[in-house]
């Protein structure tokens, strides 16, 4: 196991080091649980991404570590913000840009004036993911048996996730200020069509629903989409500590690592084929996140609560698959 993380602890704590030499004790703490809340939020990110990422080929495994890493730090933690206070206050994002480098607190006052836009698009998105996977009819090992056979069944209605992430992001919109109706409608829809045209792609390449046969690039797209959606929460989350950007991409881009490090450990050592119930836990946390960001949209969800619910989840079927494996070697 310690192969997975070697390098990944060694530069962070390098960069850790190097803040609080630099940047003083503060900075550094400040840093060190910006890295716990990556992870914790983004815990259940790895187990939906091994599996993905199980039915890829090695060129493509490596790109998502290297590629998608750079992606995922830079684009997801740095630039995606920016373009969404770009969007949502029309103006350029290079103008945005130099406010995040030279004026950190206004910045954060307008990503935070942004967040109807990023939670409902973040939301929505993950809204689908979840959903998609309960109401698969074709899905035959249940976790919650009670609730999940009966999602599976229902799952046999033509494209019923997609009108229940209509009618929820609707309702949604309706119980927002008025002056933030438009833009939740707005966001939620964008997240929603995107998911439906990732899905598109994958098909287009002859994706199995197994996960067999899959296209690098359709893949390697989606997963860094859902890598996003799973972020914006953190990102957000993040000038709550701080609004020194540095810090804030130091700190998010080391767990980001730490996430993509644990995806690749799963796939190589097949975890999910020997735990059996993971997966589902994680899409229950997936399903926990979309709802937080949701309410989100209502009043504030510390970010605690949201980690703390995606933690259970997976920790609950970590537990639940061991006991199931158990069973089955005393059988």
């Amino acid at each position: 196991m310690l192969k997975f993380f070697s390098v990944p602890i060694g530069v962070s704590v390098l960069i850790l080091a190097a803040i609080w030499y630099f940047l003083g004790f503060t900075a550094f703490v400040t840093a060190f649980l910006l890295v716990i809340l990556e992870v914790t939020l983004s815990f259940d990110n790895a187990v939906v991404n091994a599996r993905v990422l199980s039915g890829m080929s090695e060129k493509w495994r490596g790109r998502f570590l290297t590629w998608g890493m750079l992606i995922a730090v830079f684009g997801t933690r740095l630039v995606l913000p920016i373009l969404i206070v770009s969007v949502s206050v029309l103006v350029s994002p290079w103008t945005i840009a130099k406010l995040a480098a030279f004026n950190p607190v206004e910045y954060a006052h307008l990503l935070e004036g942004a967040r109807y836009s990023i939670y409902a698009f973040g939301g929505a998105f993950l809204l689908m993911v979840a959903l998609k996977y309960f109401f698969n009819d074709a899905k035959d090992v249940h976790w919650l048996k009670s609730i999940e056979r009966h999602l599976s069944k229902w799952g046999r209605i033509e494209a019923i996730e997609i009108g229940i992430a209509l009618i929820f992001i609707t309702t949604i919109s309706f119980l927002v200020p008025a002056v933030a109706q438009a833009t939740v409608l707005l966001g939620g829809l964008i997240g929603v069509i995107l998911f439906i045209l990732m899905q598109g792609i994958a098909s287009s390449f002859s994706v199995e629903a197994d996960g067999v046969t899959r296209s690098g690039l359709a893949l390697f797209m989606y997963l860094n989409i859902l890598d996003s959606a799973f972020s914006l929460d953190s990102v957000v989350g993040a000038f709550a500590l701080t609004t020194a950007l540095p810090i804030i991409v130091a700190g998010l881009g080391i767990g980001a690592w730490f996430v993509r490090s644990l995806t690749i450990y799963l796939v190589r050592r097949k975890t999910l084929d020997t735990l059996t119930y993971l997966e589902h836990g994680a899409h229950w946390a997936i399903l926990g996140l979309a709802l937080s960001m949701f309410a989100d949209l209502l009043w504030h969800v510390p970010e605690i609560v949201t980690g703390t619910i995606g933690l259970a989840f997976v920790l609950a079927a970590y537990w639940s698959s061991l006991r199931f494996r158990k069973s089955e070697e005393t059988a």
